[in-house]
């Protein structure tokens, strides 16, 4: 797909200081920029590529001041970074404007599909699946029985979405996710056996809600796992049964959270979090990655380590646990000289 400058400049509400017809096709990082691509400068660290590189098209803030002559075409904007975002939204938006239904498929007779929509090869639909209108299905995607999609929601490749899952409007499922699985419930019996626990619960995911690659969230054990409104998840992350996360909260890869755990509002939890089942966590919550949480969480706590603690008393800690090994040498020093009196 290409570009030329002039168009990139309307649908960005910039302008341009060179050629307006360069065409692109193709996005690069400016320090590896050639003939034909496009980039951006919003970092000063990447100042002295943009004389640099051979990008053909590079995004820049109104006010960058040049300090030498440069070979690439520039289109100027309020904010290189928030302008190149958009611009990205935009090309993914038509790379995947495909429509209608791409065989071999198996959809249920049941099932209607609008005509915005796009079902990609050897995917499989049960009965009572129900659509939105440009709802994106890319092949191999496996949709369960009674499932519903919102409109302008994506499932990419290889998703499997179970039995009875809801979907709200403009969420991104990327490819390898499993949403509906069953909960991990075993009873414990007296001859030290298990015994499986039937999960009968539903998972509800609400509007633009994007789940990263080979993310799992399991079913409720009664009742819904819920991912409310603006959640991001990254990739391989597990949520258990009967979990709740509240709106526009973010989530780094590899993070555990176990079951019935709520989680509230705007919180950020870095990656390789693990989270105890049965505890509440505050909105506005900042957990440092690798942290575990074993204990209720209030509002706008910063938290780091394991067993998690508040993130400033972490980090005086760690002074001491580093200087730990010159410490006990300190004090077997001076245990020798009170002995030795």
């Amino acid at each position: 797909m290409k570009f030329t400058a002039k168009q990139i400049a309307g649908i960005l509400d910039g302008y341009i200081e060179g050629d307006p017809d360069v065409e692109v096709n193709k996005l690069s990082k400016i320090e590896e920029g050639t003939s034909g691509s496009l980039t951006f400068l919003a970092n000063k660290k990447y100042n002295s590529f943009l004389y640099e590189t051979n990008a053909s098209i590079v995004i820049i803030d109104k006010d960058f001041v040049l300090e030498k002559e440069i070979v690439s075409t520039l289109i100027r904007v309020q904010d290189a970074y928030r302008a190149f975002s958009t611009l990205l939204e935009y090309y993914n938006t038509k790379e995947s404007s495909e429509k209608g239904i791409f065989e071999p498929v198996s959809i249920h007779e049941s099932v209607v599909l609008d005509k915005s929509c796009y079902v990609g090869e050897f995917t499989v639909i049960k009965k009572n699946a129900q659509f939105g209108k440009n709802v994106k299905i890319h092949p191999q995607v496996f949709i369960g029985e009674d499932v519903t999609i919102g409109d302008g929601s994506v499932i990419l490749n290889g998703a499997r979405i179970l039995s009875r899952t809801q979907i709200g409007e403009n969420c991104i499922i990327h490819p390898g996710c499993v949403i509906g699985s069953e909960g991990f419930g075993f009873a414990p019996q007296k001859d030290g056996t298990f015994k499986k626990v039937p999960q009968t619960g539903i998972v509800r995911i609400g509007n633009n809600v994007d789940i990263g690659a080979n993310s799992t969230i399991d079913r409720a054990t009664l009742g819904a796992t819920i991912i409310n409104d603006g959640v991001k998840l990254d990739n391989h992350i597990q949520i258990a049964h009967n979990v709740e996360i509240g709106s526009n909260t973010v989530i780094a890869a590899q993070t555990g959270v176990a079951g019935s755990t709520k989680i509230g509002k705007s919180c950020f939890i870095g990656g390789q979090v693990g989270i105890t089942g049965h505890v509440k966590i505050g909105d506005g919550v900042q957990v440092q990655g690798q942290a575990g949480i074993t204990r209720s969480i209030k509002d706008n706590e910063v938290l780091q380590g394991t067993p998690a603690i508040d993130f400033k008393s972490y980090s005086k800690s760690f002074i001491h646990f580093k200087n730990l090994p010159k410490i006990i040498k300190r004090l077997n020093r001076l245990e020798k000289e009170i002995n030795g009196k």
